[in-house]
C-alpha cells in the first residue's frame, strides 16, 4: 500500500495537514544525506531536495546553474527553484539569512564556512553532519561531512 493510499485513513486519525505531511514524507521522496525531520512542504526541504538533485554536476567558478555551479551558484539556484532568492555569493547570502546557531540548525540551513570574518564557502545542511556543496575546480556537486567548526548557520526567510 503506498502513502497516497493511506491518506483516507489517516485524515481521520492525524487531521488533514498532518496526514499530507505524513504521506509526503513517508512516501517515496527520496533525498540522500537528508534528516528525517524536515517537512516536504518547506521552502528549504524543496531547495535540499534541487541540490541533491545535481550531485555530479561539475564545478565551475561563477557558475549558476543548471549543469555547473560553484558554491554560492548551487545554493542560489536551488532556492530560486524552490521559491526565494538569494544573492549572488556567499558573503551576501550570509547577510541575508538569519543566523541560527549549531543547536538550532534544520535541514535545509545554509552553512556557512569561514576565516574570521571572512565567508568563503557555503553548502546546504543535509542533516547529521553533512552539507550539500559544490566544493572546488576539479570536483562535482556532492554530500561531504562538515569538515571544521569554523561554520556559520543562516536560514533563508
Amino acid at each position: 500500500m503506498t502513502a497516497l493510499n493511506r491518506v483516507p485513513s489517516l485524515l481521520t486519525r492525524a487531521g488533514t495537514a498532518s496526514a499530507l505531511t505524513l504521506a509526503a514524507v513517508g512516501g517515496s521522496i527520496v533525498v540522500p544525506g537528508l534528516s528525517g525531520d524536515a517537512s516536504a512542504a518547506t521552502v528549504a526541504y524543496k531547495a535540499l531536495q534541487v541540490a541533491a538533485a545535481k550531485k555530479g554536476s561539475p564545478y565551475q567558478y561563477g557558475a549558476t546553474g543548471p549543469r555547473r555551479f560553484d558554491c554560492s551558484g548551487l545554493t542560489l539556484y536551488a532556492y530560486k527553484k524552490a521559491g526565494k532568492s538569494l544573492p549572488r555569493t556567499a558573503a551576501a547570502q550570509y547577510n541575508r539569512t538569519h543566523h541560527v546557531s549549531a543547536s538550532q540548525r534544520r535541514a535545509g540551513d545554509l552553512v556557512f564556512f569561514h576565516s574570521g570574518r571572512y565567508v568563503y564557502h557555503v553548502g546546504i545542511y543535509a542533516g547529521k553532519g553533512k552539507i550539500w556543496h559544490s566544493p572546488k575546480t576539479g570536483s562535482v556537486v556532492r554530500l561531504e561531512k562538515i569538515w571544521t567548526k569554523s561554520v556559520w548557520y543562516g536560514r533563508v526567510g
